[in-house]
């Protein structure tokens, strides 16, 4: 009945240091072309890329739990477990970790409904998504903190570990989560779940984000006092109000340390779209996402993943690329920056930070 504030646990940062991290593995055809191969392909491929630096385990229905075991058979740093979900995000499904700075660690199970619920949503039913975390505490044995009466996604938010968070109005104030909330009610669960003393509210997130902005596919911490934010300088480009938004919004707050913020532009890629034959691979599920290829993908470097001595980011086959993986070895240079292509994912709905959750180190 007690809140990790009150018990003495924050969210670190994602810098911290970590014991592993997590992911699902992807099958439902309605998502995923061609019945899911090409994404598994895709989460294979970032499953080894974080395996080189640290242990990671990966949930499996039972369905494709031999299938998957098999293709990851060679990568002894990773630990394939049966956990059912409805899809493969456990950024948003999984439980966001905490820590008391004393070598203990729990998990706060946010309320899950599928980006939206009834009112947007992206799929029904979810029901085993929200008990993903539950499970992943269960077998990690921590003490887990549930929300029932608020509806979070991991996805929605970033912190410094030091006070800090940042966040998008377009998601956390959407109707479509918490109706019942205020933005100051908000403000309170968030500090009283992740230990933080201040927000800071980005007015909207990527455009086409079907998260409704989350803000991990827009900007986040690289330290304490630093962030990076997607940029444009094309007045044609759907995200060239909202980066400016963005930017202002953080040029007018400090942090919970009181210092200014540094922002780092990190461009954003494309425009990408879907071709009519990658949308032609998908099952038709009424309720669904649909997949169109007129619609802008909401494809992002910033949807990157911090572990370990490295950082996993998505690429494009864009010619962005190169100074994407540049502006990020500047934000990391005490860490490895490992490139993996990220289009496949991006058909799915997100990328690399989205498939993935880190569990912090005792």
């Amino acid at each position: 009945m007690s809140t990790p504030k009150t018990d003495g646990f924050f969210m670190p940062a994602e810098w911290a240091p970590q014991k592993q991290a997590w992911m699902l593995w992807p099958e439902r055809t309605d998502n995923w072309r061609l019945g899911a191969k090409p994404a598994q392909a895709a989460f294979a491929a970032v499953m080894r890329a974080i395996a080189q630096f640290q242990p990671l385990t990966v949930g499996v229905s039972q369905s494709q739990f031999e299938n998957a075991s098999e293709q990851l058979a060679d990568c002894a740093n990773i630990r394939v477990v049966e956990i059912s979900s409805d899809d493969a995000w456990v950024r948003d499904t999984g439980p966001t970790f905490v820590i008391d700075g004393k070598g203990g660690v729990r998990g706060v199970d946010w309320r899950f409904n599928a980006w939206g619920g009834f009112d947007g949503g992206l799929y029904f039913p979810w029901h085993r998504d929200d008990q993903v975390a539950r499970k992943i505490c269960q077998l990690e044995q921590v003490q887990r903190y549930r929300t029932d009466d608020f509806v979070l996604e991991g996805g929605s938010i970033h912190v410094d570990g030091e006070g800090t968070l940042i966040t998008t109005e377009e998601c956390l104030l959407n109707a479509n989560r918490n109706p019942h909330l205020n933005r100051e009610q908000i403000e309170a669960l968030l500090a009283d779940h992740l230990g933080i003393s201040k927000v800071i509210w980005l007015p909207d997130g990527l455009y086409n984000d079907e998260t409704d902005g989350h803000v991990d596919n827009f900007c986040c911490f690289t330290r304490p006092g630093e962030v990076l934010l997607c940029w444009t300088d094309d007045p044609q480009d759907p995200n060239y109000d909202r980066v400016r938004a963005a930017m202002d919004a953080l040029s007018q707050h400090t942090d919970a340390q009181g210092r200014r913020l540094k922002v780092t532009k990190m461009p954003i890629p494309g425009p990408i779209f879907a071709t009519a034959e990658e949308c032609e691979g998908i099952d038709q599920v009424a309720g669904t996402q649909p997949r169109d290829p007129a619609i802008r993908l909401a494809g992002s470097y910033v949807n990157f993943l911090i572990i370990n001595d490295a950082i996993i980011a998505p690429c494009f086959d864009d010619p962005k690329d190169a100074e994407a993986k540049a502006i990020l070895q500047g934000c990391f240079p005490e860490r490895t920056v490992v490139m993996v292509p990220g289009r496949e994912i991006l058909l799915g709905g997100g990328n690399i930070h989205c498939i993935t959750q880190q569990q912090p180190a005792p």
